[in-house]
Formats: C-alpha cells, sequence, structure tokens
C-alpha cells in the first residue's frame, strides 16, 4: 500500500509540472518516511547527495556539455550539412538524408540530443521547407536525426546510464557506434522510401560541380578530428572517458576560437548554460537515488525482477514492454528524465 501511495504521489507530481529530480526526491523522501522513520530518512538525505555527486565519472558530464555548447557556438553543424547535401542532395530525398547524416555528424561531437534537434531545426528545416518539402516529413526528419546523439559517442545519455547501472562509461560509449550507424541508415532508407512513394513530398535539388563538392568536404575536418579526439582516444585506450570529454571541450573551444565566434559574451552564455545542463542532471541523480533508496527499503526492485524473472516469456518481449514505455515516456519527458 505504502509503494502505491508513493508512485501515485510521484505521478501527480509529475502531472503538476514538477521537475523530475524534485518529484522523485520528494516522493522517494516520504515514502523513507512512512518505511524508516525519521532516522532512516534523516540518515540517508544527508549521505545520498554527497555519495551520488562525488563520483569521478560524473566530471564527465560537465565537459561533454561545455563541449556541445561550444560545437554549437562554433557553427560546424551548418558546415556539416552543406556538405552532406552537396553530395547526396541529387539522391531521392537527398536533403532528408543529408539531414541524418548531419545529425549522426553533429551527434558524435555534441553529446546531447536536445542541442542536436535544436541545431538541426535551425538549419536543414528551413532549408528543406525552401525547396519544397512537405513540412511534415521534413519535421519528422529532423526529429529523428536529433535522438541520433543519444546513441553517437560523446553521449550523455550513455554516461548517466554508467553511472546508475554502474558499467563500464568507456564500453558503453564505443558500442553505441555500430547502433547508431545502424539507425542512420534506416533513417535514410525510409526517406528513400518514403520519397519513391511519392516524388512529391521532397523535390530534387540543383547539382553540385565536383570542385564544389571537395572544397566543402575539407569543412568536416574539424569534426573529425574532434570526433577522434574523443572516441579514439578512448578507443585505443590512450585516455579515460573523464579524460576524454576534456580534451574534447578543449578542443570545441579552439575549434571556436578558430572560427572566431568566442567573445566573453558567447563564452560566458555557453559555460552559463553547461552549468545549467549539469545543475539539472546531478538533481535528478539525487532524487533518483533518494526514490532508489525507498525501492530498496521496501524490498519492491528484489521483488520485480524476481517475478518478472519467472515469467514464462522470452527476454526480447521483456525488452520490447520496456522500450514500449520509454516510447510513451518519452513523448512528454526529456531523455535524461
Amino acid at each position: 500500500m505504502t509503494v502505491i501511495l508513493v508512485l501515485g504521489l510521484l505521478f501527480v507530481l509529475l502531472a503538476i509540472g514538477t521537475p523530475v529530480g524534485f518529484a522523485m526526491g520528494f516522493s522517494g523522501a516520504v515514502g523513507l518516511l512512512m518505511v524508516g522513520g525519521s532516522g532512516t530518512l534523516f540518515g540517508i538525505l544527508q549521505t545520498a547527495p554527497l555519495s551520488t555527486v562525488s563520483s569521478y565519472e560524473l566530471i564527465t558530464i560537465p565537459m561533454f556539455l561545455l563541449m556541445a555548447e561550444l560545437v554549437l557556438l562554433s557553427g560546424v553543424a551548418d558546415d556539416m550539412f552543406k556538405t552532406a547535401s552537396a553530395w547526396i542532395g541529387r539522391v531521392p530525398g537527398g536533403l532528408g538524408m543529408a539531414t541524418a547524416l548531419a545529425g549522426a555528424g553533429f551527434g558524435a561531437i555534441c553529446g546531447t540530443s536536445t542541442a542536436s534537434a535544436a541545431t538541426l531545426s535551425a538549419t536543414s528545416l528551413p532549408a528543406m521547407i525552401k525547396q519544397g518539402y512537405e513540412p511534415k516529413m521534413a519535421a519528422g526528419v529532423v526529429a529523428i536525426s536529433g535522438t541520433l546523439a543519444m546513441l553517437i559517442p560523446p553521449s550523455v545519455a550513455l554516461v548517466i546510464f554508467g553511472l546508475l547501472a554502474e558499467v563500464n562509461i568507456g564500453q558503453l560509449l564505443i558500442g553505441g557506434i555500430l547502433p547508431a550507424v545502424l539507425v542512420t541508415a534506416t533513417i535514410m532508407a525510409t526517406i528513400y522510401f518514403l520519397v519513391w512513394q511519392d516524388p512529391s513530398r521532397a523535390p530534387s535539388v540543383e547539382p553540385v560541380s565536383w570542385r564544389e563538392k571537395f572544397t566543402l568536404l575539407w569543412q568536416v575536418g574539424p569534426m573529425v578530428l574532434l570526433f577522434t579526439l574523443v572516441t579514439g582516444t578512448i578507443y585505443l585506450g590512450i585516455a579515460t572517458p573523464t579524460e576524454a570529454s576534456a580534451l574534447g571541450a578543449a578542443g570545441a573551444l579552439v575549434l571556436a576560437v578558430a572560427k572566431r565566434r568566442v567573445t566573453p559574451a558567447t563564452l560566458y552564455r555557453a559555460l552559463l548554460s553547461a552549468c545549467h545542463g549539469t545543475c539539472m542532471i546531478a538533481t535528478i541523480l539525487v532524487g533518483a537515488s533518494i526514490f532508489g533508496y525507498f525501492f530498496t527499503l521496501t524490498h519492491v526492485t528484489q521483488d520485480l525482477v524476481a517475478w518478472i524473472g519467472s515469467l514464462p516469456a522470452s527476454r526480447w518481449v521483456i525488452i520490447t514492454l520496456i522500450l514500449c514505455g520509454y516510447i510513451v515516456l518519452g513523448s512528454f519527458m526529456d531523455q535524461i528524465a
């Protein structure tokens, strides 16, 4: 009964717009008070915040967020989209495919789906609409391409999952590359199929000379270098994910300075935005930790695992049901939440 009341309180708080971290922390604290009393509650409140945010690996998050902000500042996303559209623009649905490639490329040096989707909506969406693309198709391509940043290293979502699940973050980041390639290819194949069905959805663009194509190709060089600086050093064992995140942030700063986009005001905004994002994520982690203690004390987690393990169902059925839950939650909640 206590578990049902606490879960009900959590959903009510989420429904009225309470930030996820505070909703989980408050409902978890109420549950701890009901189950273990004030002694248990205050004991956990005294230790949980520090033990949650004092992890050395947590430094990875502000570094990757700062890297994303500096990459946004450098304007490299525009260069990637222009290059991709020049090379495959003549293919049916070429601009849409270029958006998917730009989303994958930007995700490889960004780390957050929110920033990736926002950047693509400001760069590729107007270009597709101007070219005569069907608005709902153009918006759909941007929305799905922005999520690629969750898979491609450096991925803040994978770092947080690694912290929560206590698994190797470096292996998680490397493991996201192949799924990201498959998802990108699937997006491009879907675009081609939809345009093959109805060519009016995506008119062709003007051809670009080979000289201009190769000229534009040089513009993606910094992106490849930055991706190698982060993922390559992790893959080769030269640096840990934490060290690689610092290298990536430094490389992004050099890139922004080289493009003459850095001023005291823009640098301040980038630092402030990275701080805001870090504080939001830290609040969610602390709230999740408090709520997790409540679940542990009530044995809900152990009982749920035992019950699911006893079901006569394939592991793929269980994974599918979990993914369906993610689809529903992802419709109105941020990925980190």
